[in-house]
């Protein structure tokens, strides 16, 4: 089979998980719809409940055993805003067996901080930057500071080194019109610094969200729709407490259940999820609007396609 459960794909458990710590950010990127979102009625400033973040480590744990590969703490707004990241992360480095990955702007990435989620078990920090100049930087990250975000990464690497700690550090850069002709300057800039990996994403239309883009992507398609890999691959926790199945989409139009009622295994193995592939498989989504809409299916590669994120996070954390 040309698409479904393969390599690291498991129909038992999802190989990783998305937990969504928080609504909040300290910035207001031009790619990112949180500048919309905070406007929006989806948007209650919510912080997730530390005890969903413990429910799921012990499920990871018990149910995700020898499936999971990685836990990887990101989403709608800034990790480090959310008043007990450290304490989540903390529990997680101790109980769940598999590793950490947290990503974060770096702004506030401060020295006792960047200790503090070493010494909690943070296996790799993925830091977005999304600009090699200074001039670049503050028309994409507005309301970031160059020179801080940038001493605060240097600053982690040598900290990293100086401690002997067993962790890896990615910056990434999201190309757009802005910084697209820095995009090489950027990688040699940070692999000289000494980071163990760039990461160049692709600019998408987050599950939609940015209409401009999404009707872009739609109008230049030039290969025939194929399945999403995200219902075969991961879950979403959203800072709301529910389980969704998309990690692009901003107004929980892919939210499935609340996660307090349900365990991540009975979502994955349940009755929507096997639909949802179904409908992917069959490139029919009349009952499945949001995804028959979403033109972000392009950005997502399967392991017969070549190296993916999930491949650069068992290779670096081995």
């Amino acid at each position: 089979m040309k698409y479904g459960f393969q390599a690291h794909l498991s129909p038992d458990f999802p190989s990783q998980i998305i937990i969504d710590v928080t609504e909040n950010c300290n910035l207001a990127c031009v790619h990112c719809p949180h500048k919309n979102f905070i406007n929006s009625r989806h948007f209650r400033g919510r912080d997730l409940d530390p005890k969903l973040n413990q429910k799921l480590v012990s499920e990871v744990r018990i149910d995700g055993k020898g499936h999971c590969k990685y836990l990887r703490y990101t989403g709608l707004g800034e990790t480090l805003l959310h008043p007990h990241f450290i304490e989540m992360i903390k529990y997680a480095g101790k109980y769940s067996n598999v590793p950490i990955n947290v990503t974060t702007n770096g702004i506030i990435l401060d020295e006792e901080k960047a200790k503090s989620l070493l010494d909690a078990g943070v296996n790799v920090f993925d830091i977005s930057i999304d600009a090699y100049s200074p001039k670049t930087y503050v028309k994409i990250r507005r309301g970031g500071n160059f020179y801080k975000t940038r001493l605060n990464v240097l600053g982690l690497i040598s900290l990293i080194r100086k401690m002997k700690y067993n962790a890896k550090v990615v910056v990434s850069f999201v190309e757009q019109p802005l910084n697209q002709n820095e995009k090489e300057d950027f990688e040699k800039c940070w692999r000289k610094a000494g980071v163990d990996c760039v990461v160049i994403r692709p600019f998408h239309s987050a599950g939609g969200a940015l209409e401009k883009v999404a009707n872009s992507m739609r109008k230049n398609q030039i290969i025939d729709r194929k399945p999403c890999l995200y219902p075969w691959e991961r879950l979403v926790l959203s800072p709301a407490g529910r389980i969704g199945f998309c990690p692009a989409e901003w107004r929980y139009q892919a939210s499935i259940a609340d996660f307090k009622d349900f365990t991540i295994k009975e979502i994955w193995k349940g009755e929507f999820m096997q639909k949802l592939r179904d409908a992917h498989l069959k490139n029919d989504f009349s009952h499945h609007s949001f995804c028959g809409r979403c033109p972000d299916w392009i950005m997502t590669r399967w392991p017969i396609e070549g190296r993916s994120y999930s491949d650069l996070m068992q290779e670096i954390t081995r």
